[in-house]
């Protein structure tokens, strides 16, 4: 057979070499008879090793019939079929390129042969080619690039073992530029990653670790956008490994591409956030996915925040529509595959590109998480870092979101980690500062009735806007320029919080209005808080509302300023906020004869305890006039002791400290106050005559023009309708007790 087609060959006689490959073809290697096709397969590939160099020239006729013997079912059969493959491939060398397709897709189901014998044949064969393929400058990587795409789904292990060598091989080509079809095959990849063999595992790894150096090398030929997605799927991959390398890919991606990931935000927040809060025995994944949220928070800048509609409209072609940057990563976060991730690319990072920031999106994720009560602490520290982040650099586009997320808001201050709270604070605190919340329409300045109820956002910024019957406890309300409209708002939904959550007001209450007057104004916080208080029904809450914020008034070291400027009271400012807190404070009798120590107003102190007679005195109203002694001994109320010395100018507040006496019992209290008093000099000089001058003190109160008059019958006015609801709980518990009876 040999000498009869090299007879051929010396005539040109191309028809009859066709015929005799087409004898051996037809008549043999596709026969029925087993036998007959094993000598059609040697046949041609002696047919082909007599043809030499002018094999290619009959290569497809050659093939074909060999191809078509890699599906028998005999696995000798398959045996001589790759050798015969490996005989004409061996002879053709370069001129099989063209047909590199066929060849690569018999081969990569010969790899997965269970025949130990055919599996070594074709790992001949496939040396072979790869050594061709590695030679040549021909090879058609765009016509391959579909079937590698088709095959590197496959579950074989065997099969997935040899699209990796491939893959491998093709990389280390200079002339082959694999890098520009990665978005086609990187999914497949991180599929194979979670293969369950070790040696498959650590191939895989290998081709990963190699594209990510060429990433590096050449970031401006990278589609960096098409493959955004696919990382962010692999993200939030159960398996270890597979997330730990798509997350620090993800690293790479953000850090290479910059503002081009921008569009993606949302998808990788879906991925990274849930990372944060993973424990030491995922301390790897932890750490990336710290360095991913980092790095992508920093790419968020003010000018996101001046990009109106009509800029976006006239991005470059070369963005995603609006559409699109807010449906990929929505279905990145859904864990859907991409359909088309060629559907459009991303020049380089180092050009100046416009990319829209999909803020929507990334404000949905934010509050999706805020709302998971399962997330760990650290995912709910970044999620309202993210956020105080956003309204820093982004605050216009922030509230038009601020509705939705208020609500979510003020539910998370009653998180058990003080970490969280603290940022959720300083969240809530640049809501209520920021320039950009101010609404321009602060509402009817007829004197209607303005005040903002639960739903209403905006507030009145002069008392002139405020209903008659509110003018008395806003007429000297804040309007420094720091806050905006939402921050009244904030003060009434925490006092509703703390009214419907004893347990947060007991537990976190002085913590949360501490932290508050340290990022907001002290006197805008007391003063509006006093204000709300004014006005609510129920009149027990009030009274411990009054108690938190009077002790955290004497006691706090971060009130100290606001302490100083209610005790000297030089200012028509402090003494507007001191008739403020006063109507507030009446709430409780003992704080308001605390305010009165406070701002050193001993008579109307004493006037107070007068009428101390007519209340009823209760076993936690001596147990308030019982602290109340206690913080008298306190560092606080240095200045009323030493003002003891001076009993000439000061006589009513001996007489007041003697009322508290003798409203105690005989107790610990009792003998701790009665011991300061007595040492107070020349006890006779407490007498007051008619012609004694006035005290310093009252002469300073005097002069501050406060009707003091009045302020007492607003003390008495309150302590009557606590009375009467006293008298009302009282009244429905003894019908509560007789239907229990009966």
């Amino acid at each position: 057979l040999p000498r009869l087609v090299r007879e051929f060959v010396a005539q040109n006689n191309t028809s009859q070499i066709k015929h005799v490959i087409q004898i051996l073809s037809q008549e043999f290697a596709l026969s029925q008879h087993p036998h007959s096709r094993k000598g059609g397969l040697i046949g041609l590939a002696a047919c082909s090793i007599a043809l030499g160099k002018d094999s290619g020239l009959y290569l497809k006729e050659l093939i074909e019939p060999v191809l078509t013997c890699f599906n028998d079912a005999d696995s000798r059969l398959r045996y001589y079929a790759c050798e015969a493959l490996y005989n004409i491939v061996k002879v053709a060398r370069g001129s099989v390129l063209p047909h590199f397709n066929v060849l690569f897709d018999g081969l990569s189901k010969l790899a997965a042969d269970p025949d130990p014998n055919v599996k070594s044949g074709s790992e001949l064969l496939d040396r072979l080619l790869k050594d061709i393929v590695t030679e040549s400058n021909q090879f058609d990587l765009v016509g391959f690039i579909p079937l590698l795409r088709e095959r590197i789904y496959s579950n074989n292990q065997y099969a997935r073992q040899f699209i990796i060598s491939w893959i491998l091989v093709l990389e280390s080509v200079p002339d082959i530029n694999l890098l520009d079809y990665l978005p086609e095959i990187l999914d497949g990849l991180f599929q194979i990653l979670g293969d369950n063999s070790k040696e498959i595992r650590k191939m895989c790894e290998v081709a990963l670790g190699e594209f990510l150096k060429e990433i590096k090398k050449n970031p401006s030929s990278v589609k960096f956008a098409e493959m955004a997605n696919i990382l962010v799927i692999h993200c939030q991959a159960a398996d270890d490994l597979i997330q730990l390398t798509a997350m620090c890919w993800m690293r790479e991606f953000i850090q290479l591409a910059g503002r081009v990931m921008l569009p993606y935000s949302s998808g990788i927040l879906t991925a990274v956030l849930p990372c944060l809060s993973y424990d030491d025995r995922k301390k790897n994944i932890k750490e990336v996915a710290n360095v991913c949220n980092q790095s992508l928070m920093k790419l968020v800048i003010p000018e996101d925040d001046e990009m109106d509609e009509a800029k976006q409209s006239m991005t470059l072609p070369v963005e995603p529509t609006s559409e699109e940057s807010l449906s990929k990563p929505e279905a990145a976060s859904s864990g859907e595959s991409p359909t088309d991730p060629t559907s459009f690319s991303f020049p380089c990072s180092s050009e100046r590109i416009q990319v829209t920031l999909n803020l929507d999106g990334i404000v949905q994720v934010l509050d999706c998480h805020l709302h998971d009560t399962s997330i760990g602490m650290m995912t709910r520290i970044a999620v309202l870092k993210w956020l105080y982040h956003l309204y820093i650099k982004t605050p216009r586009k922030m509230f038009r979101h601020t509705d939705s997320l208020f609500p979510i808001l003020l539910r998370t201050l009653s998180d058990e980690s003080d970490e969280v709270i603290l940022k959720d604070l300083e969240v809530l605190a640049e809501i209520a500062s920021s320039p950009a919340g101010q609404t321009e329409d602060h509402g009817p300045s007829d004197g209607s009735d303005v005040r903002p109820g639960p739903v209403e956002l905006h507030v009145p910024a002069r008392a002139g806007q405020l209903s008659s019957s509110g003018m008395k406890g806003l007429e000297c309300s804040p309007s420094t320029p720091t806050m905006n409209s939402y921050f009244y708002k904030f003060m009434i939904n925490l006092l509703k919080r703390f009214s419907s959550e004893r347990k947060l007001l007991e537990t976190r209450g002085a913590f949360i209005i501490r932290q508050l007057c340290l990022l907001l104004n002290a006197e805008n916080i007391f003063h509006s808080m006093a204000d709300i208080l004014l006005r609510e029904e129920d009149l027990k809450f009030a009274s411990t509302m009054v108690h938190t914020l009077n002790t955290i008034l004497l006691t706090s070291s971060e009130l100290f300023q606001l302490r100083n400027q209610l005790k000297d009271l030089k200012t028509p400012e402090s003494r507007n906020l001191f008739c403020c807190l006063y109507r507030s404070w009446c709430h409780n009798p003992v704080t308001t004869v605390s305010l009165c120590f406070l701002t050193q107003n001993y008579k109307h102190a004493y006037d107070l305890i007068q009428k101390f007679g007519d209340l009823e005195v209760t076993v936690d109203f001596l147990t308030e006039v019982d602290k109340l002694v206690q913080l008298i001994e306190c560092p606080i109320f240095t200045y009323l002791r030493l003002q003891l010395l001076d009993v000439k100018n000061n006589p009513y507040l001996i007489k007041a400290l003697y009322g508290l006496l003798m409203l105690l019992p005989q107790s610990s209290a009792f003998q701790l106050l009665s011991h300061r008093l007595q040492c107070v000099p020349n006890p006779e000089l407490m007498q007051t005559a008619d012609n004694t001058k006035p005290s310093a003190s009252f002469k300073r109160a005097s002069a501050s023009n406060i009707d003091y008059t009045e302020l007492l019958q607003h003390f008495e006015k309150v302590q009557n309708k606590h009375l009467e609801a006293r008298h009302q709980r009282a009244g429905r518990a003894e019908q509560l007790d007789r239907r229990v009876v009966l």
